[in-house]
């Protein structure tokens, strides 16, 4: 894995994403790292007003490496490859804005939702700190075609993955890894918790699954919030169907325990997150393997 972004062309986005997937898959969990791409397009970098390194104030560095050891535990991995300033498969697929592109949007698009009106639709017009990203308007076909061969092929891959692991197991347990900023000047003293878990305020996946999570981080000394201010977003939502046997459950990290967020280097909190995480999810996985099992030879 690389240990910083990187800047190639388009082309270099093949395969747009990768799926690392265990030998074996012992338990009912897909983990997924939307945000964490460091593979910048030289045509984003040629548009882009900002540089590089402001562009990756909108990435979840690191993120899928903290995750990658789920796949030794028995579960499928997804991670993206291109950054979230590039295109974002935590949004609908046609979330966009008019005022980023040349043209009209077609019909088919949503140009009205919160998150396109903060300027973070699915291909975003800011970076985190509500800088723009673009010197220009873009032209209609750039987003589009992004959302074809990126955006599509992700969620084809993602929504497979669950469906197997339901197969499989009559259940399926998304677990969508994210990160988040230490500091927001909307909170009272400024500072988040060190991890927000997000279900939807219970709609995404069985409270059990919600509960179980935290309780593991808050037993290693972390402070744990549920849904604020995340609650989850369109993966969550999209795929988090309780009723019909699969869940969905946002995990947001703040990345003050592991990263420079100035410089975006790993800082010496990196590794002991990583055990603790481990840890937690070697427990998380194991518990809920075997009631999946018990429960498939039950039947």
């Amino acid at each position: 894995m690389t240990s910083g972004a990187t800047t190639q062309g388009p082309g270099e986005l093949e395969p747009p994403f990768s799926v690392l997937v265990p030998a074996e898959q012992t338990c009912p969990f897909v983990f997924c790292s939307p945000h964490s791409g460091r593979i910048y397009p030289a045509d984003l970098i040629a548009a882009a007003r900002l540089d590089r390194h402001a562009l990756r104030r909108s990435e979840d560095c690191y993120v899928d490496e903290m995750f990658a050891g789920v796949v030794g535990l028995g579960a499928p991995l997804i991670s993206a490859h291109f950054p979230r300033a590039y295109l974002d498969v935590n949004r609908e697929p046609y979330e966009l804005d008019p005022a980023l592109f040349a043209e009209p949007l077609p019909d088919y698009a949503n140009p009205h939702s919160s998150r396109v009106s903060g300027g973070l639709g699915t291909i975003a017009r800011v970076v985190a700190d509500n800088e723009e990203i673009y010197r220009s308007p873009l032209p209609l076909e750039v987003g589009l075609t992004r959302i074809e061969t990126l955006y599509k092929p992700f969620h084809r891959a993602l929504a497979g993955l669950i469906e197997e692991t339901q197969a499989a197991f009559g259940v399926a347990h998304l677990i969508d890894c994210h990160s988040m900023p230490s500091t927001s000047v909307g909170l009272h003293g400024g500072v988040r918790p060190d991890f927000v878990l997000g279900d939807r305020f219970g709609m995404s996946c069985d409270a059990r699954l919600t509960r179980r999570v935290r309780d593991l981080l808050a037993g290693r000394g972390y402070e744990v919030v549920l849904n604020r201010p995340y609650a989850g977003g369109y993966i969550t939502e999209h795929y988090g169907a309780p009723r019909h046997g699969r869940h969905a459950l946002q995990i947001e990290i703040n990345r003050g325990l592991y990263l420079n967020e100035r410089t975006l280097e790993r800082t010496e909190g990196f590794a002991p997150l990583v055990a603790a995480l481990s840890q937690v999810l070697q427990e998380l996985l194991g518990s809920f393997g075997e009631s999946s099992r018990a429960r498939l030879a039950a039947e």
